[in-house]
């Protein structure tokens, strides 16, 4: 399988080459310089650590005269017979230096990868399904055969979802995060920060769990309705991105977006429930499932309002910024609380048709992660505090970051336009 992904990649880019005239189909080359000059130019466009592709093509016309067949000897030599192997093999070579998998990189094309900062990330998130989801499969979290017995594709599929996240969050931070597909060849002149922000935006933007589908479905553990929560949280970046890097009025489309986007970022712990069910051969309880909704819910909010100065200076998503934005800083606590308040009277009816045993339980599992948490309010504990409201942004971040506004940084991405 993985030879014929292989030879799929190099048929993929000698189209490439021969539809924009690199290649002349019509001439009788040799298939294995096809192959060479395919396999080269997919090595030349792997990420290799802050170098662009102006960078490597200026390294290609200065050197590749200089490269000569006695050097390749000599080169072969120093290499010696085990590397010559690797060669001829072509297997893939990753110059880059930084320690995350890139899922965009060409040679994850198909192949589920995470990286060792993704896994490290999405434990906390894995630790809090566990003591917070188990109870609802009716197992004990006390039981470490349990948690292991589930633990690999539960521990892969959160590590692939943050390594996405990360992803859009850079793209967040970036100052270049404003442009658009659209304005791609407009933006090619413009500094490494810009072309990587660009290969992020169409990588989110193109189908990002391929790979990851690819690998549950192998494992007999995909289904319709898993799909459709991995494709919300594509839909909750894109709406990230849109909310946090434009202006918003007080329209009712830009409260749907921001309810909206509320409502999808839980998406993985849904994703996470939803494989349980599969891994244990059980049917989905839907009782459980809407409750766990309107829980997810509540605790985004609390951790929005726990989290709110730190989002401001991030630049991600949260519900209170963009209140503040939509209705003002007077009103945005007022019409907040009426969204909580609405929240908490459907949260109580549910409890009400739950097990009591069950609902006795993840109420004191509730009442623990909002302590553990270190925070002195939440659904949880009854009460609600909204911090105090940042009206001017940029000047909190300047104050706070000791750095320029980030107009200035803006402006000098809009130079790039024009130039």
């Amino acid at each position: 399988m993985e030879g014929l992904r292989e030879l799929e990649r190099v048929q993929r880019i000698i189209e490439l080459m021969e539809s924009h005239g690199v290649l002349n189909p019509n001439n009788n080359i040799n298939p294995y310089s096809n192959r060479f000059l395919a396999n080269f130019t997919h090595f030349l466009v792997q990420t290799c650590s802050e170098l662009d592709m102006e960078i490597k093509c200026q390294l290609i016309s200065e050197y590749m005269t200089k490269i000569s067949t006695l050097f390749l000897e000599e080169a072969l030599q120093c290499i010696g017979e085990e590397g010559n192997e690797h060669i001829g093999n072509a297997v893939p070579v990753h110059c880059d230096d930084e320690q995350n998998v890139d899922p965009s990189r060409d040679n994850f094309l198909d192949t589920a990868a995470i990286g060792l900062d993704s896994m490290l990330r999405a434990n906390s998130t894995l630790e809090d399904f566990c003591r917070s989801y188990f109870m609802f499969h009716k197992m004990d979290v006390h039981q470490p055969q349990l948690i292991f017995k589930y633990l690999p594709i539960l521990s892969f599929t959160e590590s692939y979802i943050y390594q996405l996240d990360t992803l859009n969050e850079k793209l967040l931070q970036s100052p270049a995060y404003g442009v658009q597909l659209g304005e791609i060849e407009s933006y090619v002149g413009c500094q490494t920060e810009g072309r990587r922000a660009i290969r992020s935006l169409k990588m989110l933007e193109a189908d990002p769990f391929k790979p990851l589908l690819i690998l549950l479905e192998h494992q007999g553990l995909l289904t319709e309705r898993i799909r459709e929560e991995l494709w919300s949280g594509v839909e909750y970046w894109s709406l990230e991105r849109k909310l946090c890097c434009h202006p918003l009025s007080g329209s009712e489309s830009s409260v749907g977006d921001v309810m909206r986007a509320i409502h999808l970022k839980s998406f993985d712990y849904r994703v996470l429930n939803l494989l349980l069910y599969q891994l244990r051969g059980e049917k989905v309880n839907e009782l459980h499932m809407e409750f766990l909704s309107i829980s997810e819910f509540l605790v985004e909010l609390s951790d929005d309002l726990f989290d709110y100065e730190d989002d401001v200076l991030e630049n991600n998503f949260n519900i209170l910024r963009m209140f503040v934005r939509i209705y003002g800083a007077s009103r945005a606590p007022t019409m907040l609380a009426k969204r909580i308040t609405e929240t908490e009277e459907k949260y109580e009816n549910m409890l009400k048709s739950l097990d009591p045993e069950l609902a006795m339980n993840y109420q004191k599992r509730c009442e623990e992660a909002t302590k553990e948490g270190g925070k002195i309010s939440g659904p949880s504990l009854g009460t609600w505090n909204i911090p105090t409201i940042i009206e001017d942004e940029d000047s909190y971040r300047c104050k706070i970051l000791n750095v320029k506004p980030t107009t200035v940084v803006q402006a000098d991405v809009d130079k790039c336009y024009s130039s």
